[in-house]
């Protein structure tokens, strides 16, 4: 672990000012945050496709940091993290599998966003006895109807975010009625609540090999979800355009007792939109 930690420090459980910190195992540097009271099982968050540590929401991370350990990391080739992203979802759950076993856990509770939860998935099907309970928000099976049309809604959504001058994510996750407009401003505004220390942004090459990875993942054979024991929270908006919102339903038919929330009038970053109503739910989930 980083050097920078001493066992006497206050507890932090602002995502704003949650330290920097490295790891490093397998040739690889991973860039990560913590936050939260240590001791027991961490709550790790797995990020969404092009982000790095400075696109998690605080009205959704600061909460569950309250009560948890939190950690927050950049996989391989994203942000601060060193090497190459991988061309395929299994090959980023081996890079997180190995960035947490070199954090020195054994288990785990997983919260993950779109392709962070695909990641999750690969990763508590290869390895079960890992996670303890999963969180699966704005995300498919592998093998889910349109997957692999993700890259093509997501070229179009930063064209018109180009044209207007405005943040993609306000497009990509929000409806473009006054309702998911204003909450889309919304949820920008706070990803900047972090002024010091900020993450490297995704290079274009990166990227572009996360979009390969989620449409692979999108052809491929479905896995068999029946494997997954761990209790579920699944959740979305239910006009999600990058990852349709019927395949959150799939997940949840194919994810035995898992539990599904469909928040309504808004779409990928549902959980954003509503935050203060998921984040309470998360908490519980997560705190039994």
């Amino acid at each position: 672990m980083s050097g920078t930690e001493t066992p006497h420090e206050a507890v932090i459980t602002s995502y704003a000012k949650a330290p920097a910190r490295t790891v490093s195992a397998g040739g690889v540097t991973y860039a990560y945050r913590e936050l939260g009271p240590k001791g027991g099982i961490p709550v790790v968050f797995f990020v969404h496709l092009a982000a790095s540590l400075d696109n998690w929401d605080p009205r959704i991370v600061d909460p569950v940091a309250k009560g948890r350990h939190v950690i927050a990391f950049d996989n391989r080739g994203v942000g601060a993290s060193t090497g190459q992203v991988p061309d395929s979802v299994e090959a980023m759950a081996d890079d997180a599998y190995t960035c947490i076993k070199a954090l020195g856990y054994d288990k785990i509770d997983v919260f993950s966003f779109s392709l962070g939860g695909m990641v999750a998935q690969a990763l508590v099907v290869k390895h079960p006895e890992l996670v303890r309970k999963l969180v699966l928000t704005g995300t498919g099976p592998k093998g889910g109807k349109d997957i692999d049309k993700v890259a093509r809604t997501t070229y179009w959504d930063i064209l018109r975010a180009t044209l207007t001058r405005s943040d993609p994510k306000e497009f990509l996750f929000f409806n473009r009625n006054a309702t998911g407009k204003a909450a889309g401003r919304a949820f920008v505004n706070r990803l900047k609540e972090r002024t010091v220390d900020r993450d490297a942004e995704i290079k274009i090459k990166a990227f572009q090999t996360q979009l390969k990875a989620i449409k692979k993942w999108g052809r491929s054979a479905p896995d068999d979800l029946l494997s997954i024991t761990q209790p579920t929270l699944i959740a979305n908006g239910d006009n999600d355009r990058m990852v349709p919102s019927v395949l959150s339903e799939d997940l949840h038919r194919r994810i035995k007792d898992s539990k599904l929330i469909i928040y309504p009038d808004s779409g990928h970053g549902g959980i954003f939109q509503y935050h203060q109503e998921f984040a309470a739910v998360a908490v519980e989930f997560l705190g039994r």
